[in-house]
């Protein structure tokens, strides 16, 4: 699978643990940086350039980090057919790909230490979405808000 990683300033302490389960789980990784903390990084541009990715088939699945993983998560779910959550829990880091079709994990690097966070990308990307009629039913009115607004 082909998976774009991104990191804010604070997020790039993840970095490093993130890329090594990346790479030992065999995926593609489409490195959208940063690599240093030193300089700030918005936290909503990362989200956009992953988007960008995810929109463009650069990737199919997403890992976004920043210092709580809340402010990603957020910019993220504001770019169409993205569907992005933090997972600070394995159940999380699966059942939001089976149930919601999640295809960003969002992480805090100030919440989950290196290991955690390498179980939850593996939780993550082992999963798949359950296909069921209910869950494609919700999927689908989740699609309709986002294409209409407070309207759909």
């Amino acid at each position: 699978m082909r998976v774009a990683v991104a990191f804010d300033h604070r997020g790039v302490k993840l970095r490093e643990r993130v890329l090594e389960e990346l790479a030992a789980l065999g995926h593609d990784v489409v490195d959208l940086g940063t690599d240093t903390g030193d300089t700030p990084i918005d936290y909503p541009d990362k989200a956009l350039e992953v988007g960008r990715a995810l929109r463009d088939g650069r990737a199919e699945r997403a890992v976004l980090v920043c210092g709580s993983g809340v402010g990603a998560a957020i910019a993220a779910c504001k770019l169409p057919g993205i569907r992005a959550s933090i997972a600070h829990d394995a159940y999380s880091a699966h059942q939001g790909v089976e149930h919601d079709d999640m295809n960003v994990l969002c992480l805090g690097s100030g919440v989950v230490g290196a290991d955690l966070a390498a179980e939850l990308v593996r939780a993550f990307l082992v999963a798949r979405f359950d296909g069921g009629e209910r869950y494609v039913r919700r999927l689908q009115k989740m699609e309709a808000m986002e294409r209409n607004g407070f309207d759909g």
